[in-house]
């Protein structure tokens, strides 16, 4: 049910076209868990038909993606400092780790953002403890669209090559993702080192 329910989202905001993405690319990066490939791969397919262009597709799948996380930093800058900072005691979460949180992300807040934005699971999730540690606005738009772009272009490109055969696009899917998550270690492995190494 959950799944025709979302196809038929899905098929509403297409009519849309390019807005249609645009506004379901906000929802998925913002509070609202909504899963990017069923957004993402049928643009794709519609692409290879030749109903929509590939650069719009991720124009709108960026611009809304970015405005997503906006929201959840914003959102955490705000009004989840406050209230960490009133009622954080209760959840172990005291004014001393916010700053250890802040001068993290200072450090690292772009490595982060940017691997957590390639994370199932986290690249919502990424934007709260950015915002909570007031991370520099222009790092986290930079990174979370390297993040974000890398990830859309992946969807997209999977549904203009397979189209709608939904088992290879699971197949492939899950195989990407085991490829971007060993490439991931690989690259915070190096960043690890590099920064040892400046110490």
């Amino acid at each position: 049910m959950i799944h025709e329910l979302a196809q038929q989202l899905v098929d509403l905001i297409f009519d849309w076209g390019y807005l249609g993405i645009f506004i379901m690319m906000a929802i998925e990066s913002s509070f609202i868990p909504f899963p990017s490939e069923i957004v993402l791969v049928p643009a794709g397919y519609l692409a290879s038909k030749g109903d929509m262009n590939i650069a719009y597709i991720m124009g709108s799948a960026l611009v809304g993606s970015l405005l997503g996380a906006f929201i959840n930093y914003y959102l955490a800058r705000t009004l989840g400092r406050k209230f960490l900072l009133k009622f954080g005691k209760y959840f172990f979460i005291s004014a001393q780790t916010l700053e250890k949180m802040e001068h993290y992300f200072k450090k690292h807040g772009h490595i982060s953002t940017f691997t957590g934005r390639l994370i199932p699971g986290i690249r919502q999730l990424i934007s709260i403890p950015a915002g909570l540690a007031r991370m520099n606005i222009a790092e986290f738009s930079i990174f979370t669209l390297l993040g974000a772009g890398i990830w859309a272009l992946v969807l997209v490109l999977v549904g203009y090559f397979i189209g709608t055969n939904e088992t290879l696009i699971k197949e492939y899917l899950k195989e990407i993702t085991i490829l971007v998550l060993f490439l991931l270690l690989i690259l915070v492995w190096v960043y690890y080192k590099y920064q040892k190494k400046r110490v």
